[in-house]
């Protein structure tokens, strides 16, 4: 008896897949919009400095490499908590926040996911539609039925606000929201802070638990402007699960860092829910990594470290932000007729371009320029040296 005839082959991952269809194409000039990775103008994923300097000091005062607690360091779970929340905010919830320090943000994510599922009378998550392709998988898997809200106008792509507003006030209580609290994935479209209080509002007004996924902090408007949506819910009075993710604004792409938090109502709450937290990640993955971790929080708790790192994040959201003025230039400049200007609106490293599977199929095969089958680019991926063709590209293909 042949023990595996049983397993089929899984569809290949929609966004990883291209990466690897890309590292096999043989044109020097192929281009790489689909992986959610910073780049600078050289096409290199850096090494912030005050990374490096982070990780000289945790090698010349290591002296063990013992498990770290269940949910992690509690210094790390602290820092994190200040930098997701600000520090009045945080201090006036002290005995309200349970935190995990978790393998990445979709490790938070999944724990989160786990956590609902046993634990909360709920088993309905809602997604904006679009979304990030990993979250249905996501929830999905330890069994939650997935629904959708309206969010983006693929004819205008830009947000949809009043289709919005109105699916989220029909959202049932108890239910759970997801919500990308900056940088929306995959359309850059993002609320204001004037429209995160009216959807913190109707939250209250409908008593449905949001969960915040907040995965690039500091790539739209500012570390402090990116929070405000999340802000705004902790001070609801929800239950409020926040999802957080280093791997952008610290670069730590391989070391998988990130953090769940989840905001109760008293300390008798808090007791109960890191109990079974704790339970949670104890048949899943145990303990988390120390080395990214350790990294966060060396920079978070110095504050010399910390002034430089808010410059770093500073520099690559500019860079971000320059970028897209230029793409939007240089395909008018190259007489593409469609207007691509919703672009310089967006914010953090993804768009949605409008362009359709056929089309996105077209660059690949054509010119070797790959983009996710949505019309998804990253937008971070645009260097000097490949706008040119890019442009032209884009020209060929819209005429």
């Amino acid at each position: 008896m042949a023990h595996f005839d049983s397993v089929s082959l899984a569809p290949a991952d929609p966004i990883l897949s291209l990466t690897e269809a890309f590292k096999a194409d043989s044109n020097p000039e192929k281009i790489n919009l689909s992986v959610g990775v910073f780049v600078d103008d050289s096409g290199i994923t850096p090494i912030l400095p005050t990374v490096i300097e982070a990780e000289r000091r945790l090698a010349a005062n290591a002296s063990s490499k013992s498990y770290l607690p269940i949910t992690g360091s509690p210094l790390y779970g602290s820092l994190t908590q200040e930098l997701c929340l600000g520090s009045d905010l945080k201090n006036s919830l002290d005995g309200q926040i349970t935190t995990a320090q978790t393998p990445g943000g979709t490790g938070g994510l999944r724990v989160a996911a786990d956590f609902i599922k046993k634990n909360l009378s709920t088993n309905t998550v809602w997604l904006s539609n679009p979304t990030w392709a990993n979250h249905k998988g996501i929830f999905s898997s330890p069994g939650l039925e997935i629904k959708s809200y309206a969010y983006f106008d693929k004819a205008s792509l830009r947000l949809d606000y009043a289709a919005f507003i109105e699916a989220i006030k029909a959202i049932p209580a108890g239910d759970v929201v997801v919500l990308h609290a900056c940088c929306h994935n995959p359309t850059g479209a993002d609320l204001s802070p004037a429209q995160w209080d009216e959807v913190a509002t109707i939250a209250t007004e409908k008593n449905w638990i949001p969960l915040l996924d907040f995965a690039y902090q500091g790539f739209g408007a500012g570390i402090d402007s990116d929070a405000h949506g999340v802000r705004a819910f902790a001070k609801t009075g929800l239950p409020l699960f926040i999802a957080q993710s280093f791997s952008k604004n610290f670069g730590l792409y391989q070391d998988r860092v990130g953090a769940l938090h989840i905001i109760t109502a008293n300390a008798d709450e808090t007791k109960r829910v890191a109990s079974q937290l704790k339970l949670t990640i104890r048949t899943n993955y145990s303990n988390p990594p120390a080395h990214g971790g350790g990294i966060v929080q060396t920079i978070l708790n110095d504050q010399e470290l910390y002034t430089r790192w808010e410059i770093e994040v500073a520099q690559m959201r500019s860079r971000i932000h320059e970028v897209r003025d230029n793409f939007v230039a240089a395909l008018s400049s190259v007489g593409v007729s469609r207007d691509f200007s919703f672009l310089k609106e967006q914010k953090g490293m993804f768009s949605f371009t409008g362009l359709s599977q056929e089309q996105a199929t077209a660059l690949r095969e054509d010119h070797s320029i790959y983009i996710v089958n949505d019309g998804r680019i990253n937008v971070a991926g645009i260097t000097a040296d490949n706008l040119p063709r890019l442009a032209q590209a884009f020209k060929a293909l819209l005429g």
